[in-house]
């Protein structure tokens, strides 16, 4: 009997949080440059997972004789690098990298940022010390930490994705600790602490769940943000190594042959445009679809 009465009282609840999440999405694909930009990263998921279908080369591959190929060449149509490498081929597999290292990081960054908000928001003894701890990170131009944890870790990809994730920590952690200290006020909340409901069971179940809306915008427009950063570092010279086809680290190989072969540098900043804008107007997106909801139960 009690797991009927459970039941029937947790169906309506159910049931409207599925008109809201179908709402949402109305709401979203309502929105001109949002649907552009969903339309740009399903492509790029599309060129990361059909990479080896899709391009006809190796992007390693050199072939001097065919070096600095213009755009439209013929088997080339993207042209090839001052290697011979096919730069369509490299632009569509530095499109795993980018979404490799982006969602590392930002998952990343979201585990550490959401357990830090969650302790900060809830226990308001670990508050003081966990929120300085986010200042201090903050008080570091965000690059700039990147760049001081790749220095002390290394070169390489799996260390510019911690570095960015450990960059996203501090503002992920002031975002859920704002819903958390909001949400952590509601009704329901006091009843579940008054029937004994155990702290995580409330913060995990109950608390987190109502804070979705923030943390997944800010997961999305942080997307753009570390896809960006990788080819910042890359571009430095701290993250992709030659050969590997990273975005960045094909603007800085290009930039020697700017006037010669401007598509060396052109084709790849154009691709990390398109790409950041996309994960940041689809966040903007998100934004506005699901601000309605922000107190749904």
């Amino acid at each position: 009997m009690t797991n009927a009465v459970l039941i029937d009282v947790q169906a309506p609840v159910r049931k409207k949080k599925e008109k809201v999440y179908i709402t949402t999405i109305k709401r979203l694909l309502k929105n001109k440059l949002a649907v552009v930009g969903i339309i740009i990263i399903l492509l790029q998921i599309g060129m990361a997972i059909f990479a080896p279908a899709i391009a006809n080369y190796d992007p390693a591959k050199q072939s001097l004789v065919e070096s600095e190929l213009p755009m439209f060449s013929d088997g080339h149509w993207l042209g090839t690098d001052n290697y011979g490498r096919d730069v369509w081929s490299r632009i569509v597999h530095g499109a795993r990298i980018s979404l490799l290292v982006g969602f590392t990081a930002v998952s990343l960054g979201l585990i550490g940022g959401i357990t830090l908000g969650l302790l900060g928001g809830y226990y308001k003894k670990l508050d003081g010390i966990i929120m300085r701890i986010v200042d201090l990170l903050f008080s570091f131009p965000g690059i700039l930490l990147a760049m001081l944890i790749i220095a002390i870790l290394g070169t390489s990809l799996v260390n510019v994705a911690i570095a960015i994730s450990i960059w996203s920590i501090p503002s992920c952690a002031r975002i859920v600790r704002g819903s958390v200290l909001s949400i952590k006020e509601k009704e329901y909340i006091m009843a579940l602490k008054s029937l004994g409901a155990s702290d995580l069971r409330i913060m995990l179940r109950h608390i987190l769940p109502n804070a979705m809306a923030p943390i997944i915008v800010f997961a999305t427009m942080r997307m753009g943000t570390a896809i960006l950063s990788t080819a910042s570092l890359s571009y430095l010279g701290l993250g992709a190594q030659p050969p590997t086809p990273e975005w960045g680290a094909m603007i800085a190989q290009g930039q020697d042959y700017m006037w010669t072969s401007p598509h060396l540098t052109i084709v790849p900043g154009i691709v990390i445009m398109l790409v950041v804008f996309a994960f940041n107007v689809v966040g903007d997106g998100l934004r506005d679809a699901l601000d309605p909801n922000m107190d749904i139960q």
